[in-house]
């Protein structure tokens, strides 16, 4: 698809801007199908994105995607169309907007709730350096949920500024919408609302201007042509519908599944297990509960919420809520599990220090995507929990080897008397688990060596094995450690080992994790400590095994140094 200027879009006619409609969504189509990224979303923004494109003048005016899900027709028609193919690939362009990708792109976003928020600094901002443009925050109704979109909202009239809020009303975050809010905008948008209902918006200092079909240019380029007159002396908000998925029957008829495609996926999902496991526990526990913010396909719980809804929570994109949630609940003798990103779960981080840690309370975090993630780039990166987490007093943080150990942890922690954090991947092997000790390591592999290698999770296993056949076949060997409990972790194992050369390997930021610890633990006993896991940088799109190799976390390099350790003696 060729990069379309600014003066096409202008002259085109209502039938010529249909068509290109129909071009960006098969070039988005095309794309995703390779590439992976937000399918769903992004279908269902095209002639929102077009109408904006054509009604504003950007880059000099501009525009916050709230999270980022639905910005590739935007990419698509501000000169990068030329580029597009190499969406979320190393090197390519990002799925998310990027300031250093394009002057497009004024802000970074990725997650949920910050439009607004940000479109009102920039507001600010041209207002004291005497600038005149517009500036509009692209918001979707499930991300008004967040309760960063209300703290937003709250300050509009107090800070004095104008900004254009568009409301993308489709009835889904990644699930379908949930709560109050949502109810709110479905009996405005059917027009049974009561009238204090849409005078909140006034409320907050800003002209409603109803509802409109974001889908239906003939009836969406007036009204954004009504919106920017009345910009002129007011903040605005405008309620669009849209149809997630629009274009495609199937991702019309299954929005959440097609939400996020991922055409590498291979392998069994933890989510998948996390669902059976949870399920089965909670047959013979009343106690348990699952808890979860607006993702529950995406984490497994679809079983545990079908078999047991009044003990199964959606809180919408609310994490900070959900994590106070679970710690009230846990206060009153419950048993929640809180599934969520990795990613995610730093939103909620004063919540799991003060609500669930400060008050030593039986809540199981199951962290999933751990590590990193891919081609989300980032602000989807899991690589920072490992090293928030391990500080936090009474937190116990599990790494299981793999699927059945992690099933073991699970049954393990229904019993647990206080906070408990089980960390692992997307994908994995199903394996074998044995016998498990709270801060007890397990070794894998016993050799007299004067090499170990303590290895966290079932990524940098796999790592370790396929170094340690490497190695054995030039000659060498090493003991293999599974480190599964960062914290606590196994201080009497480690510190009782007589190996000279002692590895970690952690999919982690180096500051914080696994290395940290047992560097701590050998300090001033003269041993040489090697750690390898990610740098003190923020880890860009691409695949995980690029990443992996490209920031030191592969088996050249591992091997390299085992083998100068080996010939060192």
């Amino acid at each position: 698809m060729k990069n379309i200027e600014r003066e096409e879009l202008e002259k085109a006619s209502l039938p010529e801007l249909k068509a290109l409609c129909e071009e960006l969504r098969k070039e988005i189509f095309r794309t995703v199908s390779v590439r992976g990224g937000h399918l769903a979303s992004n279908l269902g923004v095209v002639e929102l994105t077009v109408a904006l494109c054509r009604a504003f003048r950007f880059p000099s005016d501009k525009i916050v995607f709230d999270v980022g899900h639905q910005c590739y027709a935007y990419k698509l028609l501000s000169g990068r169309a030329d580029r597009f193919s190499t969406l979320r690939s190393r090197g390519g362009i990002s799925g998310f907007p990027k300031r250093g990708e394009s002057p497009y792109d004024c802000y970074e976003t990725g997650h949920a709730g910050t439009a607004i928020s940000a479109a009102l600094g920039i507001a600010k901002a041209r207002d004291l350096k005497g600038e005149h443009f517009n500036v509009i925050a692209l918001v979707g109704d499930g991300s008004f949920n967040n309760g960063l979109i209300y703290e937003a909202l709250n300050s509009l009239k107090i800070l004095g500024t104008r900004v254009f809020i568009v409301l993308n009303d489709n009835g889904m975050s990644i699930s379908p919408t949930v709560g109050g809010t949502h109810e709110v905008l479905s009996e405005i948008k059917e027009g049974v609302a009561p009238i204090e209902d849409v005078a909140l918006f006034e409320r907050y200092g800003l002209r409603y201007m109803g509802v409109c079909n974001g889908n239906d240019l003939e009836e969406l380029l007036p009204a954004l042509e009504d919106a920017k007159d009345a910009l002129r002396t007011q903040s605005v908000l405008l309620h669009v519908t849209t149809r997630k998925g629009l274009g495609y029957s199937f991702c019309e008829r299954e929005p959440e599944r097609t939400h996020g495609i991922s055409p590498n996926g291979s392998g069994t999902e933890y989510s998948a297990a996390l669902g059976e496991e949870l399920t089965a526990l909670a047959e013979q526990d009343p106690r348990i509960v699952a808890v979860t913010a607006a993702m529950t396909d995406a984490l497994g719980l679809r079983p545990f919420f079908d078999r047991f809804p009044e003990r199964a929570f959606d809180v919408g994109i609310c994490e900070e809520h959900a994590c106070v949630l679970s710690a009230a609940l846990a206060a009153s003798g419950l048993r929640p599990y809180y599934a969520i990103y990795s990613t995610f779960l730093q939103r909620a981080y004063d919540e799991i220090i003060h609500d669930v840690c400060g008050q030593n309370l039986p809540v199981t975090f199951c962290i999933d995507r751990a590590g990193v993630t891919g081609a989300d780039g980032e602000t989807h990166q899991g690589v920072f929990d490992l090293s928030y987490l391990s500080p936090v007093p009474n937190l116990t943080i599990a790494v299981p080897k793999n699927i059945a150990e992690f099933r073991a942890v699970l049954r393990m922690s229904t019993s647990f008397d206080g906070p408990f954090a089980i960390r692992y991947p997307r994908e994995g092997t199903e394996g074998e688990s044995n016998k498990i000790e709270i801060g007890k390591f397990e070794i894998l592999h016993s050799t007299l060596s004067d090499i170990i290698i303590y290895a966290a999770g079932e990524r940098c296993l796999q790592l370790a094995a396929r170094v340690l056949e490497e190695a054995k076949a030039r000659g060498a060997d090493f003991t293999l450690v599974n480190a599964r409990f960062i914290k606590p972790v196994d201080e009497v194992l480690i510190s009782s080992r007589g190996e000279k050369y002692v590895v970690t390997l952690e999919d982690n930021v180096l500051r914080g994790g696994l290395g940290d610890a047992v560097a701590r633990v050998l300090r001033g006993s003269g041993k040489i400590v090697r750690c390898f896991g990610y740098p003190d940088t923020f880890i860009p799109h691409g695949t995980s095994a690029e990443l992996a190799s490209e920031f030191g976390l592969n088996s050249e390099e591992i091997l390299r140094y085992v083998m100068d350790c080996h010939a060192r003696g």
